[in-house]
Parts: structure tokens; C-alpha cells; sequence
């Protein structure tokens, strides 16, 4: 059983959670959440849809009233508690979301801190929304700027990353004052709802906090986007639902902040550091079985160390342990479902099809579970469909460039600008290239660039808006000017 691999087994939660209840569906419907490593079924959730979301909505608006009366301290001391709360429980977390997401064990409590740690950021950030005194154009007259709360939010998050990209998106609407209404994933459902266990615990009051699980995203997705009492949808996802939600969310000028595909490039030079390099795209490259939005998706290598590049990378790949996540040999997990194995296969094939050679991997796993093996593909060019399309899976196809300046017009050959990587000794060319790129996160010498200080976000058709950092209660808050007369 599930639960029996957790030491508090009332952290797997199967209901919905709205206004501090945990509730079925009208219908009593569920829906199943399996584990990609067996195919098995681990747990039937609750299948909500947009009745039950437009009560969460009601239920988040009427909180707020209550929450704008905590003071800045008594939020962060809140959101503080939660934050030791999941920390506290970091293994039994790992567990839950390594069974319904995939990925191995230590990847997925490295998750659980990072998540973690956008709580204890925002906790800090509550107690510093400040306000401005301007300069007033007449001496009868006072300027005054204040920040408020923008209002309910609603929230949809992905299955790649079921705890990291719920906590940065619930953590500063909290801090700002404002209650949230969230749709997580229907593959990833358990994560979200242990979460809200936790916040539950923290105090954090009914209504701050709703969770909508359900099968019907389209459904649940127009009722956050419609009902006049969301002011804001944030969605991390696909490119093609994200410009669907943004459309939707014109009709009542809904606020939007979304983090969307990308095509992450990584350029190496000549004069780079190649083990630094090799072991920077390989973690950029393969973390979660390469489903993560940041992944090293192409891999730009200068010709000169282009085929010394390619041989190192395929001796790291060839020592990865395909496995469930919970086995202590599993160096690698499974991808998310067969959809995502059939997508990985067929860029795949498209590349081999068209002249690009396999030095390792480049097939499905036998046996149960959805599994790629890591594949390293070289001699690539533009006209294969890896060049320009996400492959949201353990396959790193390796290109070849000559010039700096072939480098990256390769590199911003895409609709995408979420994240940009390169390699180079000479600090020059690293301002030079850096400024050049159209991306909004570039990493240079390094590809572990994420963390809750740096506003995580891109630009094009990678999004818009920045989650984290000091910058990341921005889209939570309003700007009001007061002005004060006949003083």
C-alpha cells in the first residue's frame, strides 16, 4: 500500500481542498493517479471540476478579508511555519511525489527545499512591501505610493515539478495578501494536496488555500480565467494552453504571469573548460529525465573540441541506472506518461531519419513503466526537428558551430527565450555573448542557476513575468497613488 511507505500516512490526501474542508466532487467521480515507473494505479482523487472550483473562488474571496487584517509579521510568521512544517517532513513529501511523478528519490527531496525554500523567501518578503512618499508639486499636497494585494488568484502548475511550482506561486500571493485558488496537474495531484495538509497545520486560515484536482482542465481553466473574482491567473505550462489562457483572461483584463516552453541552448567554446562543461550539460540535460522547462535541449559545441565534447558526454550517459525512483541503484526515472515516450521516440527517429548519428541509448525500455533510455545524438543540423522543437525527455542532441557568431544565431533560432547556457574561459566573449542572447536567464559556466533569490522567467514565447526573488511579489500587488489635499 501507498501509505504504508510513509511515516504520517494523514499526509496522502485524496480530496479536494476548499475553505479549509476536504471534499469529494458533486458528482462523486475520481480519477486515478499511477505511478510512471510500474503503470500502476497508486490512488483515485477526487475529480473536481468548474462547480466546484467557482466555490473555491467564492471561499478565496471572502478569506481575504479576514487575511488583510494579519499584520506583515503575523503572515511571515504563518508562511514561516508552514516552511518547517515541509521541511519536517521533506522524506515523506519525497516519497509521495517520487510515486505519482517519477523521478528518483534524491531529486525529488532536493525538490521538497528548493520548494521549501520559496516559503521561508516570501515569509521574509511579507514584512517588505513599502510604499513610496513622492515629491508633491504644490505645498498643500502630499504624494503617496502603497502596494496592495491584488486579489484571488488562480493558479495552474505542472507535473514535472509538483511541489517547487506550486510553493513559488501560493508563497508570494500570500505574502501579498492575496488568497489562491490552485489546479495542479492531474498526473501530480498528491503533492498539491500535502501541501495544503501542511498549511493546514501552519494555520494559515480556510479559504487562503484552495485545491481544485480534476481531469477537466479546460473546464476548471475557463472558470479561473472568467469569473470576475480572479484578478490574476498564473500558469506554468505548454506555450499552446498558455496563449489560451491569456486569451481568456483578456475578456475581464485579468492580470497574467506565465512561465511557458522553452529550447534551451547550450554553447561551449573552444577555449571552455570541457570537464566543467561535460558535467554542466549533462546535470542541465538529463535532472527528471530531461522534463524540465530549463533543460539543456540543444547542446552547441565549438568544432575544435566538438568530437573530444561528444565522447566525454557519452561515457557519463552510458554509467545512468534506469529504475523507480525509490530503488537506492536508480540514477534515472521514468518519463511522466507513454505520450511522452511516444513524443521523445519520434524526434528521435526524425533525427536519425535525416542523417544524425546515436552514440548511446535512443530506445524505449523494456518492461513496465514509461522509460527513455539517455540517448546522446550528434551531427545534427537545422533542418531536424530536435533543432527546433522541446523534447521534454533524456535525449541530448549535440551540434556543431564554427563562429562566435554562428553560435548564436543557432542559439536564438527559436520562439522560445526561457534559459541560455554557455562555456568560455575568455570573460569578453562571456559579456558578449550573454547580452547577445535572447533569453531571460542566461548561465555562464554554470547550468544550476535557479534558486528562490533570482527571478526566475523568460522572454518571447517563453513568457512573461518573474517568479522568486525580490522582484517576485510584483505581480501580486497593485500600485495606488493617494494624493493628499489641503494639508
Amino acid at each position: 500500500m501507498f501509505d504504508q511507505k510513509l511515516s504520517d500516512k494523514s499526509l496522502l490526501k485524496t480530496k479536494g481542498y476548499i475553505n479549509g474542508e476536504w471534499v469529494s466532487s458533486d458528482s462523486e467521480k475520481e480519477f486515478e493517479v499511477f505511478n510512471p515507473a510500474t503503470g500502476e494505479c497508486i490512488a483515485n482523487v477526487a475529480d473536481l471540476g468548474p462547480v466546484e472550483t467557482q466555490r473555491a473562488i467564492e471561499a478565496a474571496h471572502s478569506a481575504m478579508s479576514e487575511w488583510t487584517k494579519y499584520t506583515a509579521k503575523e503572515k511571515s510568521a504563518l508562511l514561516r511555519e508552514w516552511f518547517n512544517l515541509v521541511m519536517a517532513n521533506q522524506d515523506d513529501l519525497a516519497t509521495i511525489m517520487t510515486l505519482e511523478q517519477g523521478k528518483v528519490f534524491a531529486e525529488s527531496k532536493g525538490e521538497v527545499a528548493y520548494g521549501a525554500s520559496y516559503i521561508e523567501w516570501f515569509a521574509e518578503e511579507a514584512k517588505r512591501i513599502y510604499g513610496d512618499i513622492l515629491p508633491s508639486t504644490t505645498q498643500d499636497r502630499r504624494s503617496i505610493v502603497i502596494k496592495q494585494p491584488i486579489g484571488v488568484v488562480g493558479a495552474i502548475t505542472p507535473w514535472n515539478f509538483p511541489i517547487a511550482m506550486i510553493t513559488r506561486k501560493i508563497a508570494p500571493a500570500l505574502a501579498a495578501g492575496c488568497s489562491v485558488v490552485l489546479k495542479p496537474a492531474a498526473e501530480t495531484p498528491l503533492s498539491a494536496l500535502a501541501l495544503a495538509e501542511l498549511a493546514q497545520r501552519a494555520g494559515i486560515p480556510k479559504g487562503m488555500i484552495n485545491i481544485v484536482p480534476g481531469k477537466k482542465s479546460s473546464e476548471i481553466g475557463a472558470q479561473l480565467t472568467d469569473n470576475p473574482l480572479v484578478k490574476k491567473v498564473t500558469f506554468t505550462g505548454s506555450t499552446r494552453v498558455g496563449k489560451v489562457l491569456m486569451a481568456q483572461s483578456a475578456q475581464t483584463v485579468k492580470r497574467t504571469s506565465m512561465e511557458l516552453g522553452g529550447n534551451a541552448p547550450v554553447l561551449v567554446f573552444d577555449d571552455a573548460d570541457l570537464d566543467k562543461a561535460v558535467q554542466g550539460a549533462l546535470a542541465a540535460k538529463f535532472r527528471n529525465a530531461g522534463q524540465t522547462c530549463i533543460c539543456a535541449n540543444r547542446i552547441l559545441v565549438q568544432s575544435g573540441i566538438y568530437d573530444e565534447f561528444v565522447s566525454r558526454l557519452t561515457a557519463k550517459v552510458e554509467q545512468f541506472v534506469l529504475g523507480e525512483g525509490l530503488a537506492e541503484s536508480s540514477t534515472m526515472g521514468p518519463l511522466i506518461n507513454s505520450n511522452a515516450v511516444e513524443g521523445v521516440t519520434d524526434l528521435v527517429s526524425d533525427a536519425l531519419g535525416k542523417g544524425a548519428k546515436l552514440t548511446v541509448g535512443g530506445q524505449v525500455k523494456e518492461g513496465a513503466g514509461f522509460f527513455f533510455q539517455p540517448t546522446v545524438i550528434r551531427d545534427l543540423d537545422q533542418s531536424m526537428r530536435l533543432a527546433k522543437e522541446e523534447v521534454f525527455g533524456p535525449v541530448a542532441p549535440i551540434f556543431k558551430f564554427e563562429t562566435e557568431d554562428e553560435a548564436i544565431a543557432m542559439a536564438n533560432d527559436t520562439e522560445f527565450g526561457l534559459a541560455a547556457y554557455l562555456f568560455t574561459k575568455d570573460q569578453s566573449r562571456s559579456w558578449r555573448v550573454s547580452e547577445r542572447l535572447e533569453y531571460g536567464m542566461v548561465g555562464v559556466n554554470e547550468t544550476a542557476i535557479s534558486s528562490e533569490m533570482i527571478p526566475f522567467g523568460g522572454v518571447k514565447e517563453s513568457g512573461q513575468g518573474r517568479e522568486g526573488s525580490k522582484y517576485g511579489l510584483d505581480d501580486y500587488l497593485e500600485m495606488k497613488y493617494i494624493c493628499l489635499g489641503d494639508i
